[in-house]
């Protein structure tokens, strides 16, 4: 665990970089802003195009793009404490998969909007429970049945996604594709993706020193007073539901609730108290300045997010194997 000074500015460190990647967010785009400009802007200056700009458009996809980072950063280092394993990430338990038939079937059904997030909401849900009701059984689960039960409903719902996509007519399919892939245009309000953000932090951090426990084994943990079963089951419902919230706004991003849990734990070790807001200011400026790229990068041509951030993720995740071995972080 790192010296209190040495975490505190590790997240200063981190709060501007996320100050520097919405400064970013803000002034790239076929709209010209200059910083001074820009700051007119927040500060309530007259009305313009380019103001319209900032904050109608550009703004409120960059708080979306960092709660969805946040969220999905903050799911995955939850998860990998929940199954102890290095490579699960928020998408195991088929949240994904839930969130994605919900999401197809409404654009099936010309759905957009709010109709498109609640029938992706209900899918994550739908999943959720599942996979829950699956795994818990006659009253006992462990992390191998939670995860196989989640690996099998998310298999059930690739299927569906694959067959939708093959029934959907010509017109549709490239809005079905970007939502599958990722895509933070159609976030119209942050705050919703925001609320649940610090929500799920809040409800987080008070488990913080028993996931540090949990993070030893099972048996450890209970030595020690945790109740593993209460734990488990409370972690896995914040995940999930964090998770399910992140989707329902942007559609599958991969690689964020991965890769980020293992670059911050790199920085300030697996202090949960620690490792949790500093992975969700990482994996919030990740996302923002992903979205950035994919937005200007073949301007006015628009790219899925959740392909940059694979683009990304990949290379960083392999360097981490040749760093630790193929060892857990």
């Amino acid at each position: 665990m790192p010296s209190p000074r040495r975490a505190l500015l590790i997240l200063a460190c981190l709060l501007g970089l996320a100050g520097l990647s919405l400064g970013a967010a803000l002034l790239a785009g076929s709209v010209a802003v200059g910083p001074g400009e820009l700051l007119a802007i927040l500060a309530g200056g007259e009305p313009s195009l380019a103001a319209e700009v900032v904050l109608q458009l550009r703004l409120p996809r960059a708080l979306s793009g960092f709660a969805c980072g946040g969220l999905l950063a903050l799911a995955g280092a939850l998860m990998q404490v929940l199954l102890r394993n290095p490579l699960a990430d928020p998408y195991v338990l088929g949240i994904s998969g839930g969130a994605g038939v919900g999401a197809l079937g409404a654009i099936l059904l010309g759905l957009s909007g709010l109709g498109l997030d609640l029938f992706a909401f209900g899918g994550a849900l739908g999943a959720l429970l599942l996979v829950f009701g699956l795994a818990h059984g006659d009253g006992s689960w462990t992390q191998t049945r939670l995860l196989l039960t989640g690996v099998i409903v998310a298999a059930g719902c690739g299927a569906l996604v694959a067959l939708m996509l093959s029934l959907a007519p010509e017109s549709q399919l490239r809005g079905m594709l970007f939502w599958l892939m990722g895509d933070l245009s159609q976030s119209l309000s942050p705050w919703p993706t925001l609320a649940a953000l610090v929500l799920a932090l809040l409800l987080a951090m008070p488990f913080a020193r028993e996931l540090n426990l949990l993070s030893r084994g099972a048996e450890s943990a209970r030595t020690l007073g945790v109740a593993v079963g209460r734990l488990r089951g409370l972690v896995y419902l914040i995940a999930a539901l964090a998770t399910a919230a992140a989707v329902t706004s942007a559609g599958a991003i991969g690689f964020i609730g991965l890769v980020v849990p293992h670059l911050v734990r790199l920085a300030i070790g697996n202090d949960q108290r620690l490792l949790l807001p500093a992975s969700v200011l990482a994996g919030g400026t990740l996302l923002m300045a992903a979205d950035t790229l994919a937005r200007t990068v073949i301007a006015p041509e628009q790219l899925p997010v959740g392909v940059l951030t694979a683009l990304l993720g990949v290379p960083v995740f392999l360097f981490l194997l040749s760093r630790t071995g193929g060892r857990s972080a």
